[in-house]
């Protein structure tokens, strides 16, 4: 009975021994020092979504010129060259006009003639009305035919003189004084330059971020709702921008990468100055859309996120670590609206070594 009760003694003695040394354990492991560590201060935003990616920029017009009418070309506009500008409605290419000049000087006699004897015939009272109504009408029908080759002979003399309808660049093509053109002959091509698009491939996700599918923009000339974008290019040694807007998508998935052809559309590309050289048709660009605003959002850079989406703290002088719902990511950030502090410190260099509860010097 005396054994069993020293027993018993002995083992009460060395369990509360071994939870007193275990608790200062505990509390000397929790005193090491961290190993040196990159910390980030990071604080919460609101932080409008930027949804990027590469393309090429293209004319949103693009045309051949090609004439209605055939003859030898006697006159060209010194600019009508690749990389020439030519303003809206101005002559750049005439067709020798003399023959149509002729033809429609020889239907206005015919139209002078129809209407004589239109004339005549209607002053024509011996015959009966019965024979004289037809010879009129025949008369007016003659008249009216008249004056429809003069139209058809006038709007062929207007088309010996080609111009364009909207500002232009001349992109390829070339054309010589004397040089006899046919109907339909392509001449030169042409873009327009009051805007060049740009087609960018995203992600199907990235759609939600901003509106891909405007509405058509409102009649005061405003750009609506239209998602706001930067065209940037590099270009005579330097990084350069260029503003724009979401136009609209293809209507179509890419058949080889299966992303989202998004247009953007950039206004007065060649617009240069001293400091920005005009943007070209087939630049490589990259595009950056801006997209809807996460409210109350932390940047957290993506290195600092470790699978799974958790995050390495320092709070109250001491690291832990947190797990995070990650509402996007991009190429250098993860975005957190939820479970984080206003301001936090992230461990942004890689965790080896580390233990929750060390010490941050």
């Amino acid at each position: 009975m005396w054994l069993f009760v020293f027993v018993l003694a002995l083992s009460l003695i060395a369990a509360v021994l071994f939870f007193r040394f275990r608790k200062l354990a505990g509390r000397a492991e929790s005193a090491v020092t961290a190993p040196p560590v990159e910390v980030r201060k990071l604080v919460a935003a609101d932080i409008p979504v930027i949804v990027q990616g590469p393309g090429i920029v293209r004319p949103k017009v693009e045309v051949e010129v090609m004439p209605e009418v055939a003859g030898t070309v006697v006159f060209l506009h010194s600019d009508l060259k690749a990389g020439g500008i030519i303003r809206a409605n101005e002559k750049i290419i005439q067709i020798d006009s003399r023959d149509y000049e002729l033809a429609v000087r020889q239907a206005r006699a015919a139209v002078a003639e129809a209407q004589a004897l239109l004339e005549l015939e209607s002053a024509d009272t011996d015959r009966a009305p019965a024979l004289r109504e037809p010879r009129i009408q025949r008369a007016r029908a003659a008249l009216d035919s008249a004056r429809t080759q003069l139209e058809m002979a006038e709007l062929k003399l207007q088309r010996t003189t080609i111009a364009l309808p909207f500002d232009a660049m001349i992109t390829s093509g070339a054309l010589n004084l004397g040089q006899y053109v046919a109907v339909g002959q392509p001449l030169v091509t042409a873009c327009g330059i009051d805007a060049f698009e740009v087609e960018v491939l995203l992600e199907s996700d990235d759609l939600a971020w901003f509106d891909a599918f405007p509405p058509v923009a409102p009649l005061d000339g405003t750009d609506g709702n239209l998602a706001p974008a930067e065209v940037q290019a590099d270009l005579a040694g330097g990084r350069h921008t260029w503003s724009g807007h979401v136009t609209r998508t293809t209507g179509q998935v890419d058949r080889v990468s299966r992303r989202v052809p998004v247009v953007v559309e950039v206004p007065r590309p060649l617009d240069g100055s001293e400091s920005r050289p005009p943007l070209l048709p087939g630049t490589f660009v990259h595009v950056r859309i801006t997209g809807k605003t996460l409210p109350h959002a932390v940047a957290i850079p993506r290195q600092a996120v470790h699978e799974p989406n958790r995050l390495w703290l320092v709070r109250d002088g001491r690291l832990l670590t947190q797990s995070v719902e990650i509402v996007r990511t991009d190429e250098e950030y993860a975005y957190v609206t939820s479970g984080l502090p206003d301001e936090v410190l992230i461990v942004t260099s890689k965790p080896d070594g580390l233990v929750e509860g060390m010490a941050w010097r």
